[in-house]
């Protein structure tokens, strides 16, 4: 059912369960290809449903881990971040995947994986169930991506706005006059 906040449905739960069978199968491949296990982390809070669909398909033996990071607001410290919950487990040597809910301008996603890199992790890559390209200001991919979103407003499956939504069982729009 949809919530009357919502303007559209972008994604169903469906198509997100279905994806995430995908993405396990590619991310299992590609790691098992290196003869590497990635110790999976997910980005709070907008990634723990998706990661909680996502390791269920990862036929592997993995260890998940969180960080929470917000980036600073105002005009001189756009883009750098604040670790408001960094990792219990070392990373150096260690192969890391990131778990995003969405990558819209990149600048927190690019901000984590230098951290982590800076941190000694062996690589660092990115998966992601949603991407937005349209409004990327920095040049950053991420390795395994979900659905690539227009430009407009997503909540639902992680993503909020104002801490709320986040339970909605689907990726959808948020009405115009909720946000402005």
């Amino acid at each position: 059912m949809m919530h009357q906040d919502v303007k559209k449905i972008l994604v169903s739960l469906d198509e997100i369960v279905k994806r995430s069978e995908e993405l396990g199968k590619e991310i299992k491949e590609d790691y098992e290809s290196r003869n590497e296990i990635p110790l999976v982390v997910g980005l709070l809070k907008g990634s723990v449903p998706f990661l909680a669909e996502l390791v269920k398909h990862i036929d592997m033996d993995i260890i998940y881990e969180f960080m929470d990071v917000s980036s600073y607001e105002g005009t001189e410290s756009v883009g750098k971040i604040k670790v408001n919950l960094d990792l219990q487990t070392p990373v150096q040597g260690k192969p890391v995947l990131l778990v995003e809910d969405i990558i819209d301008t990149g600048r927190t996603i690019e901000e984590v994986k230098k951290l982590i890199l800076e941190k000694g992790a062996s690589s660092v890559k990115v998966v992601s169930l949603l991407d937005k390209p349209e409004r990327r200001v920095v040049d950053v991919k991420a390795d395994f991506v979900g659905f690539v979103v227009p430009n407009e407003f997503v909540i639902g499956y992680g993503l909020d706005y104002n801490q709320k939504y986040r339970n909605l069982p689907f990726i959808g729009v948020l009405k115009d006059e909720c946000y402005q």
